[in-house]
């Protein structure tokens, strides 16, 4: 029997305003659908805008399995001063006149910024150190020291330069593994340049499989709420799909194995109605859920 944690569960693709958390992104969500079963995958800052990934009932519970290992933005980065926090949100830490780097001095060194490297994370990231989050630590005053995490930018291109003044402003796409932060790269574009960079706008465009074309404002979400993609259609388009029976389904939800078939990783296994059932995993002789999409008892 269908019920409504199942009916209404989907993924929501929000296109975040600046100056609101991915917190208050949740909180208004679950005022717009009338549940607390709200969550969201990959934090934006508050001055970022763009793409945000929001699990919506049940599929809250797709939001730790998804795949959202590449992601895309659109940024601008300002050369001729940095900042305590990597962006326009800080204080100034340095100044200078940018007005002498030549456009082949910036192409050389955002070439040398992509590719397979090490990057140290933003200060006022969420990474934990000693179990507390940097960017508590960088607000507190407290001295810590971050260490370089391999990261892959898989482009960096700069795609508008202006030119005002001491200071050299420079918009950019960006598109990078998880784990990459995009405020990094401006310092350490500026840093390399001798001149000091910081992250003056940044708009997230992409997502794994989700990316703008999907996402609506939460002023559109409040007027009209409902989901980008269904459960089903997310569970299909996020991961590769099997085709089960219904004997097969009924087993599955109701919490035992099917046979291997030979697929790697998880996939979704779905009915002859086009229900996703569970997600499944193999391993040995067994092909097991790692997550049951539908239990028999909501089904």
């Amino acid at each position: 029997m269908a019920d409504a944690s199942i009916e209404n569960a989907g993924i929501l693709i929000v296109d975040k305003a600046a100056g609101i958390t991915s917190h208050d992104v949740v909180s208004r969500c679950r005022k717009a659908f009338g549940t607390r079963r709200v969550g969201h995958a990959g934090t934006l800052d508050p001055m970022a805008t763009g793409v945000l990934v929001v699990g919506i009932e049940r599929a809250t519970k797709l939001l730790g399995l998804l795949s959202l290992t590449t992601k895309s933005y659109t940024a601008t980065i300002r050369l001729g001063q940095s900042t305590t926090t990597d962006d326009a949100e800080g204080e100034p830490l340095t100044v200078a006149d940018a007005g002498g780097v030549t456009d082949a001095e910036i192409t050389a060194v955002v070439a040398s910024l992509t590719g397979y490297i090490e990057q140290i994370p933003a200060r006022v990231s969420a990474i934990k150190v000693d179990g507390r989050r940097a960017h508590a630590l960088a607000r507190s005053g407290e001295d810590f020291e971050l260490r370089a995490r391999p990261v892959t930018v898989h482009r960096f291109e700069v795609t508008a330069t202006r030119r005002t003044g001491a200071f050299v402003d420079l918009d950019v796409a960006v598109t990078c593994s998880s784990g990459t932060y995009v405020r990094s790269l401006a310092r350490d574009l500026g840093a390399a340049l001798e001149v000091g960079g910081h992250l003056t706008a940044l708009r997230r465009t992409e997502v794994g499989p989700f990316d703008l074309t999907r996402a609506r404002t939460l002023d559109e979400i409040a007027a009209a709420p409902g989901v980008s993609l269904g459960i089903d259609d997310a569970a299909k388009l996020c991961f590769e799909h099997r085709a089960i029976s219904d004997d097969e389904a009924e087993s599955i939800s109701q919490g035992r194995w099917l046979t291997p078939i030979g697929m790697a990783g998880v996939y979704t296994v779905v009915d002859p109605a086009g229900r996703a059932i569970a997600l499944v995993q193999e391993k040995g002789r067994r092909a097991s859920s790692v997550m049951v999409v539908r239990p028999a008892t909501l089904r």
